[in-house]
């Protein structure tokens, strides 16, 4: 399988290579031009001493006749370790430092081009002529030497085996050779340690993917590691899996709450219409059940706009139709569509309104179902003879609904949870009969689509109050006869 281990350390060790061998021909290519050059510069000093030691003599004769003269020019050759030949102005060799009796290359002649170089530089580099010389590759290099009264006596030749050059930059190579392949072979056996280290982050979170999938939505990985990017993507995928994690169980609360919801008016009307059917309810009491499965009908239709209201303002890029209104219409205009049951129970309305107008920017039928929602709410919970008070108050650009009731209160232990979907507290059972514990789950959800706040104070026995902000508009039209 290509993965990713496989890749990198293929990729690495590639690269680690290609590196060693490229420095190694670097190395080896300036390395053995330095040492020629050292060894050029050898061996001209070497022809430049024998070429003074030739100035005391008249001819080549006196020197091939003089044997300390010999003497001396062996021990130059053997102090330098290069090869010295003697020849005649023409290029005929005549004496040899290596042997001082008698040498092979006595009596051969270097070609006429390099006679002419040397004589007319006074010293040159030779070595395709000391190669035919010789008979294989040299390195040399050669003087031209002069009497004192500056008349060319001979010509000095100095060289040395190209073998012997190769033979030390060959061994400092091996040298380095031998160390790439140790840095190599350490590399090769780290190299997979390493990358598995860096590769365990991505192998961890593809389990714990796979555990996601297969339905273990409780799996996260480990954090805590050095590397930044690995330490970003495992909190993002942990955070990922407890939001994957959250939902679900909202998904499995939801559903619960939705069936338990609707199991409760379906059995009722159920067992209602069976008793009609087969005759347990005799014909005299069946307007009483109908008006009851009438309600329960009634009951669930309340309940499936709520929940398809709700599911609309859950899902993200709810669409709003933001208008300048006047909110203070708006609650009046609200406030009389309750006018029947607040005669029932004898209920009152104080509003408190800043100004005769106070215009707000926000989607004005979504603000609309807040207060419905939330009067509604203050109505079922208040006692009879009781009032409710709205009040508007404008502050820091931002406007500021109360809606108060002096009603039954809500536990403070329930105040967190009321916005939960189908949420009821123990206080309300007795009262709420006709509530989906939805409305107020569709009252946090409108706001917040207009990014504002809600929030409820509440005091058990004694009321509760819900207030919300909106946006101020930005013509100031609030004012008395604007």
């Amino acid at each position: 399988m290509n993965t990713t281990f496989r890749r990198q350390l293929t990729l690495m060790l590639c690269i680690l290579l290609a590196a060693t061998i490229l420095l190694g021909l670097a190395f080896w290519f300036v390395f053995d031009r330095y040492a020629a050059r050292k060894q050029e510069t050898s061996l001209q000093s070497t022809a430049d001493t024998v070429a003074s030691l030739t100035q005391f003599y008249s001819s080549t004769l006196s020197m091939y006749l003089d044997w300390d003269f010999r003497l001396n020019l062996s021990a130059a050759s053997g102090a330098s370790k290069n090869d010295v030949l003697l020849c005649t102005t023409d290029g005929q060799v005549f004496l040899c430092a290596q042997d001082v009796q008698d040498c092979e290359h006595i009596g051969k002649k270097l070609g006429a081009p390099a006679v002419e170089k040397i004589t007319s530089q006074g010293s040159a580099s030779i070595d395709g002529a000391a190669t035919l010389l010789y008979g294989e590759k040299r390195l040399a290099v050669a003087s031209a030497a002069y009497s004192t009264d500056g008349t060319l006596l001979c010509i000095v030749v100095a060289s040395m085996k190209r073998a012997d050059l190769s033979a030390l930059t060959g061994g400092t190579l091996r040298l380095f050779i031998l160390t790439a392949l140790a840095v190599f072979l350490v590399a090769l056996l780290a190299m997979p340690y390493l990358t598995r280290r860096e590769t365990k982050p991505i192998k961890d979170m593809a389990a714990a993917a796979r555990q996601l999938a297969h339905g273990n939505l409780s799996v996260r990985v480990p954090t805590g590691y050095q590397n930044e990017e690995m330490e970003e993507l495992a909190v993002a995928f942990n955070n990922m899996a407890a939001s994957v994690q959250n939902s679900e169980t909202i998904r499995q609360e939801f559903v619960a709450n939705v069936s338990h919801e609707l199991k409760t008016p379906m059995t009722t009307i159920a067992g209602y219409l069976d008793g009609m059917l087969d005759g347990t309810i005799p014909v005299e009491m069946q307007d009483k059940y109908l008006n009851i499965i009438l309600f329960e009908t009634e009951r669930l239709n309340k309940l499936t706009k709520s929940l398809l209201e709700l599911n609309k303002f859950g899902s993200h890029g709810t669409m709003l139709d933001i208008t300048d209104f006047d909110i203070n219409h708006t609650i009046r205009m609200t406030v009389q569509t309750f006018e029947g049951r607040c005669m029932e129970k004898r209920i009152t309305f104080n509003l408190i309104l800043t100004g005769e107008k106070l215009f707000v920017s926000a989607d004005m039928s979504k603000i609309e179902q807040v207060l419905y929602n939330l009067i509604d709410n203050a109505i079922k919970f208040s006692h009879t003879d009781s009032a409710i008070t709205i009040e508007t108050t404008e502050k820091n650009d931002k406007i500021f609904v109360s809606v108060k009731d002096t009603g039954i209160g809500i536990p403070s232990d329930s105040i967190k949870k009321i916005w939960e979907r189908f949420y009821k507290t123990d206080l309300s059972r007795g009262k709420d009969k006709k509530g989906t514990g939805l409305g107020l789950s569709i009252v946090k959800e409108i706001v917040q689509a207009h990014g504002e706040n809600i929030n409820c104070i509440s005091t058990e026995g004694v009321g509760t109050e819900f207030i919300f902000t909106l946006p101020l508009a930005k013509k100031l039209s609030h004012q008395a006869g604007s």
